[in-house]
């Protein structure tokens, strides 16, 4: 184990019938677009009897999803949640409304853009940094009293491009030094997903509350980030073959919510990172996985979370 990140072991493999009842448990999942990682995790969290809030940016999106789900699980006990997790201030009146869903089990952190042009947010911050980890920052801090009055656990997504990052972003996060390379940019926010998620346990177990935080990562899942990071989010054209193509060689957006699923559900560690068991954890059965050494850089989770205070303006429990 190094920094309270254990180490891939050998084990059973785990699948779906592994998910315990989830009956009298909360679970909020960001990101939840229709047939979408989120999607699929929600679903497999209303399957197993829990109440599932579904939060995205708009309503229309959020009510196909709950459609689609009761469709396959007719008694699915499911709420909604607007949020826009890239303007701060749609995350801090989410953070109001979800005040009255009471305890919080499984806060999971899924919403997610994938190497998009260049766009600044209202706040100045750019895209990648906002969506992916500054609002989710946010939110789980607004969140963690009613994750912490569950002893429940926060469960972040992030991507195997993380070991793509040149370095941890640790910036202005309002400055662009040098060209901007949305790969990169996409790499950055994927790595601070996992700085984020260890300094999360390691400060909830200096403060002795009863909360885990965990990662996970899809491998290569079929989903439409790629095609709208690429194309924007119209359909058709160049964004359709792309789509296609990236689907053709990839595992589902079903069996790439594995990963997360376990994470959720599994009697697992804090800062505990899972993935897909297959050749460069690509595709396959969920099992721990071992993050690049930058991810466990004390010093640079610790200055990430002092930059987060920072810009979003919370200061943890």
């Amino acid at each position: 184990m190094t920094d309270g990140v254990p180490q891939p072991h050998a084990s059973n493999a785990w699948d779906l019938h592994d998910i315990p009842d989830l009956t009298a448990r909360t679970t909020l999942v960001t990101g939840t677009t229709l047939g979408g990682l989120g999607h699929h995790t929600a679903l497999e969290l209303a399957r197993v009897g829990a109440r599932v809030v579904l939060a995205g940016r708009s309503d229309d999106k959020l009510a196909a999803t709950a459609a689609a789900i009761t469709a396959e699980v007719p008694r699915a006990r499911l709420e909604r949640l607007v949020v826009d997790l890239s303007d701060l201030g749609s995350v801090r009146r989410a953070g109001d409304r979800a005040s009255a869903l009471g305890p919080i089990d499984v806060l999971v952190n899924n919403a997610g853009i994938m190497a998009v042009p260049l766009r600044r947010t209202a706040e100045g911050l750019e895209s990648h940094m906002a969506t992916n980890h500054f609002g989710p920052f946010l939110l789980t801090g607004l969140l963690l009293p009613q994750v912490t009055a569950a002893g429940g656990r926060v469960v972040t997504l992030s991507s195997n491009m993380h070991k793509a990052a040149r370095q941890a972003p640790l910036g202005d996060p309002r400055h662009q030094e040098g060209r901007y390379r949305r790969w990169q940019a996409d790499s950055q926010s994927k790595l601070a997903n996992l700085l984020f998620t260890f300094e999360l346990d390691r400060r909830c177990r200096r403060a002795s509350l009863p909360v885990k935080a965990l990662a996970a990562h899809p491998g290569f899942a079929g989903t439409h980030l790629m095609a709208n990071g690429q194309f924007g989010r119209g359909r058709g054209g160049a964004a359709s073959i792309l789509d296609a193509a990236v689907k053709a060689v990839s595992q589902s957006a079903a069996m790439g919510a594995w990963p997360t699923l376990m994470a959720a559900t599994a009697d697992l560690p804090g800062s505990t990172y899972v993935g897909p068991s297959g050749l460069g954890e690509m595709s396959g059965t969920p099992q721990v996985v071992t993050p690049r050494r930058l991810a466990l850089d004390a010093d640079a989770q610790r200055r990430l979370w002092e930059i987060s205070e920072e810009v979003t303006g919370i200061t943890y429990p």
